[in-house]
């Protein structure tokens, strides 16, 4: 399934989507009130849902629809992998001035649950707090059943669904800072969605074309089988040292091409369009919209 959220009679409503339309999950045809709820209610919620949704009637299209992220908010911070990509860790390498060492271990860091936007919101760019904002499309995993200590062979079993993340990321801020929470947290620094692809339509998360455009210019393009560490090595790696639990968020890293490993170094400014798109889930499209004084 094909699973969002969207404004419904001015309420945040899940959505599934066929086709190019969406049809509103509500109370009144079984559907839970929110995507974590429905998370919440495991396989057994899951499985009714889409038995109740065979031969749904007509819904609104997609195109036309006010689309939420599909976690508006999430109980948690997102947790990021960084360095992910062996081109990205050499470029960043490079763009510091320093011999790139590939990570043995995840590079993990956090956004806040605040930072989440819609996959078609404005991102806010304040001259007051940053004027570096650059961009990273990655796949992001979401968990479904937590746990720790997750072997890696049976960790794709914990996963609900994947969808597609822009890591905003506030350069002046993060290098600032020497740490990335910053950086990575400001206000609508997160787009995340259009949907959430259940895993049963992505069987293998490492064959999945990533790509960002800016104003309709390439600035990223690979796979996901470039990744270091793999999605199920992630989740395994991460439930060694915390506990997972269902509606976690993992951004998976993002891959070359980010705007201050260039030469010069490039970042957006008001009026630019930015689109992150991950093969069978969807693209994000979020235009950088100056902050009133």
């Amino acid at each position: 399934m094909r699973l969002g959220t969207f404004l419904h009679q001015g309420k945040p409503t899940l959505f599934a989507q066929f086709a190019d339309t969406i049809v509103p999950l509500t109370r009144s045809n079984g559907g839970p009130s929110t995507m974590l709820e429905l998370i919440d209610g495991g396989a057994v919620a899951l499985e009714r849902l889409a038995s109740r949704m065979k031969g749904a009637g007509p819904g609104q299209s997609i195109a036309e629809a006010p689309l939420l992220a599909p976690i508006p908010r999430p109980r948690k911070n997102i947790m990021c992998l960084g360095w992910n990509y062996v081109e990205h860790a050499k470029e960043g390498a490079a763009a510091r001035g320093v011999e790139a060492e590939l990570p043995t271990h995840p590079v993990v860091f956090t956004k806040s649950p605040a930072s989440v936007n819609s996959p078609r919101g404005d991102i806010p760019w304040d001259p007051a707090v940053s004027t570096q904002l650059d961009w990273e499309v990655e796949l992001a995993v979401i968990i479904a059943t937590g746990g720790r200590r997750i072997p890696q062979e049976r960790a794709l079993d914990h996963v609900f669904g994947y969808t597609v993340i822009n890591d905003v990321s506030a350069r002046d801020v993060q290098f600032r800072h020497k740490q990335y929470f910053l950086g990575k947290s400001l206000d609508g620094a997160c787009p995340m969605g259009p949907v959430i692809v259940t895993r049963d339509e992505i069987p293998d998360p490492q064959v999945l074309d990533v790509i960002s455009r800016v104003n309709g210019e390439v600035k990223q393009s690979s796979n996901t089988r470039h990744q270091i560490f793999t999605v199920a090595a992630a989740i395994a790696l991460l439930s060694d040292i915390i506990l997972l639990e269902p509606g976690d968020v993992i951004a998976t890293g993002t891959p070359a091409g980010v705007g201050f490993a260039r030469t010069p170094p490039q970042f957006l400014k008001p009026g630019d369009v930015v689109e992150c798109e991950v093969e069978n889930i969807g693209v994000l499209r979020n235009r950088v919209v100056a902050v009133d004084a």
